[in-house]
């Protein structure tokens, strides 16, 4: 309840998040059908990157504007163009109304989806703290495809699932207060929404601190009863201390098919435009695959 996503909003792990959000909100697309997009803690949706929060960290440019602005930062020159899938998502970041082509605002993943969908589409999105509800609440007040809960986000996917599209894609993505903790709750909402809807796609953003720390969780993925299930991860400092944010990773289960030839070249481009002191390093492999 005292985390606020505004002090890190684009940082590295969202640069991450998002870009993969987008790859699977587009294999969702593939297909007429309308699908659903459910987040457990959607944050208030957008963050002002000149705001006092933002400010004080400044996160963001050592995230995206390490790609957006490579030239600015000792970053390897790159001889190829980004990949197309950074380069879309880029592009949808530059589009939103108040950054005309710059970067002032940095939209969270509830808007990043909601601007990725289509007319039949729908959007559940869960914030337990008032304040971020409430802003999350007038930033969609206009658009019908979305639907804001106040409520506590894992609680609500009993009621959510399956949503009247069956089909659809899930984002998992909570503060890591209380870090073992927050994974046995993943655990047990995971395993209940399998049970009622076994053929979703699942997406659990994860901090990477101690590798110990992620460890038994990715174990239990494996355990899951998912079909399959991919590991996407960055890291831009060895995975050896908890006083700092080392790496991030994505663990989608029922992936799509091929996802990570999807992920791949965007992957290595990430790790390359995100390197600080030492370069980046990234892993991406099946953890279950059918």
């Amino acid at each position: 309840m005292n985390y606020r996503h505004a002090y890190h909003a684009g940082n590295f792990a969202d640069v991450l998040k998002h870009a993969v959000l987008l790859a699977l909100i587009e294999s969702l697309k593939a297909k007429p059908t309308p699908f659903c997009f459910v987040e457990t803690h959607a944050g208030s949706g957008c963050y002002a990157l000149n705001s006092p929060e933002a400010g004080k960290t400044g996160e963001y440019k050592d995230g995206i504007a390490r790609l957006l602005f490579p030239d600015l930062h000792d970053t390897p020159a790159r001889t190829a163009p980004l990949p197309p899938l950074l380069r879309r998502w880029l592009d949808s970041i530059l589009t939103l109304p108040g950054n005309d082509g710059s970067l002032h605002l940095y939209p969270g993943s509830p808007l990043q989806a909601a601007r990725a969908l289509r007319e039949g589409d729908s959007a559940q999105l869960c914030e337990l703290h008032p304040e971020e509800a409430l802003r999350l609440r007038e930033l969609f007040r206009q658009d019908r495809r979305v639907h804001v809960h106040e409520r506590n986000g894992y609680e609500a996917l009993k009621a959510l699932l399956p949503p009247r599209e069956k089909r659809g894609l899930v984002l998992i993505d909570p503060p890591y207060e209380a870090q073992e903790a927050e994974y046995r709750q993943i655990e047990q909402a995971l395993k209940a929404a399998l049970l009622r809807w076994p053929t979703g796609m699942y997406a659990v953003w994860y901090p990477i601190k101690l590798r110990s720390q992620v460890q038994p969780f990715l174990r239990w993925t494996q355990r899951s009863g998912a079909k399959r299930v991919l590991r996407a991860e960055v890291l831009v400092s060895p995975d050896d201390s908890p006083l700092r944010l080392n790496g991030t990773g994505m663990v989608i289960l029922n992936a799509p098919w091929k996802f990570d030839e999807v992920l791949r070249d965007s992957m290595l481009a990430m790790a390359q435009l995100l390197s600080r002191d030492r370069p980046a390093t990234w892993h991406l492999d099946w953890l279950v695959a059918d």
